[in-house]
């Protein structure tokens, strides 16, 4: 059993929440690892594309994934799966970030930001002399 996977316990409290198929062709993974898959995807936060092979296409997993989804399956199926807590495998971020507010381009906008980078760029890199420069000494 995979550390994702439903309890047998759990899947029995999903049958009669299940919908049942009435057009087109039978899955060949079943009801069970498609709620898997979606568990799966929805504790690690992976993008579709990277679902483990052990569920199939990723693509068939989706689709099937959209249509329940559209017509409500999925509410009912986490409805009926909410009571329990799963205290090691919860995952909750409540990182915020925030830009600094030089990031926004700031006062001026992008085109004094762009004049203040440039004056930087090409801003001169030695210090000039103290000493008042003089014309040429006119005696020999």
């Amino acid at each position: 059993m995979h550390r994702h996977a439903l309890t047998d316990a759990q899947w029995a409290r999903l049958q009669h929440v299940l919908p049942e198929q009435r057009t087109g062709p039978q899955s060949t993974l079943g009801d069970r690892l498609l709620i898997e898959a979606v568990l799966y995807r929805a504790k690690t936060g992976l993008p579709w594309r990277d679902l483990p092979e052990r569920f199939g296409p990723w693509k068939s997993v989706y689709n099937r994934f959209a249509n329940w989804a559209r017509k409500g399956h999925f509410a009912a199926i986490f409805r009926e799966l909410q009571l329990e807590v799963d205290e090691t495998d919860s995952i909750v971020d409540g990182s915020v970030i925030r830009a600094h507010q030089d990031a926004a381009g700031g006062k001026g906008g992008a085109c004094a930001m762009l004049w203040a980078t440039l004056e930087e760029a090409f801003r001169r890199s030695y210090t000039p002399s103290s000493t008042p420069r003089r014309g040429r000494s006119t005696s020999r």
